[in-house]
């Protein structure tokens, strides 16, 4: 018995998650199609059908697990200590001086090895 429960409950699953992805598939359809309309119209359209596909697909076991997984990262990155203004700008100022000496080192090291190649050749 409990396996056609979860044999009913998987196709049912896959039957939502298919309604799902008709409904998104819909909504691009109908941006390619109605044309006429503005943009914006088209595109709040297209927000609204992937909100209603969204909403559909959380109704299935899949989609109770992906949006389980989305709760755990949002909460995790609540927890995240993010760094102050001072120390992003310091950071990125050494990024940014370690970058300028190795483009000056790999650039001497061009001149270099190009006129050592030269030299060997006969070139110079």
């Amino acid at each position: 018995m409990a396996t056609q429960d979860k044999q009913a409950s998987s196709w049912l699953d896959a039957a939502i998650m298919w309604v799902a992805v008709a409904i998104v598939v819909a909504s691009i359809v109908g941006y390619y199609y109605f044309t006429w309309y503005s943009d914006l119209v088209r595109v709040l359209g297209m927000i609204v059908g992937v909100g209603v596909a969204v909403l559909v697909a959380v109704q299935s076991q899949f989609g109770r697990i992906a949006w389980g997984y989305v709760q755990g990262s949002r909460t995790e990155v609540r927890r995240v200590v993010w760094p102050t203004r001072k120390e992003t700008v310091q950071t990125t100022a050494m990024v940014v001086l370690v970058v300028l000496i190795l483009a000056v080192f790999i650039w001497a090291l061009d001149i270099l090895l190009g006129w050592s190649v030269s030299l060997l050749t006969g070139r110079l």
